[in-house]
């Protein structure tokens, strides 16, 4: 992927996910960005409320709580901003749960990353908060 931003800081990515392995492949998919890593909600809270990012990525299920429950959270707090969900739950509830709490799309692991990839780009090409 080339780099997206010529001149200026490269878009920043907050990725809420447990999963190391998925942290590695997508901090290579992504490398042409700032991508923050969260594996928790516990860690998640405080980087949302003090830090702006471009985009949110999430996992539905983590350690200590629910990826629907953040998204409607970060909905609150910053309203337009993308939000994209990469897990591997991915039954008919639980996908409409995530889009009705703001996900702007739902990718069921394992994920074609080149559809992630232009999903992402065309998110951060609207912009958002």
């Amino acid at each position: 992927m080339e780099k997206e931003t010529i001149g200026a800081s490269p878009k920043r990515i907050l990725c809420v996910e447990d999963d190391a392995d998925s942290r590695e492949i997508l901090n290579v998919v992504f490398a042409a960005y700032t991508i923050v890593f969260a594996e928790s909600l516990r860690v998640a809270h405080p980087l949302i409320e003090a830090e702006h990012f471009d985009l949110y990525m999430l996992d539905n299920w983590l350690p200590d709580g629910s990826g629907v429950e953040l998204c409607r959270e970060i909905r609150a707090l910053k309203p337009g901003s993308p939000i994209i969900f990469t897990s591997a739950v991915g039954t008919k509830p639980e996908v409409d749960e995530a889009i009705a709490a703001g996900a702007n799309h739902y990718f069921l692991k394992p994920i074609e990353l080149h559809l992630l990839e232009r999903v992402v780009k065309e998110l951060l090409a609207k912009g958002g908060d």
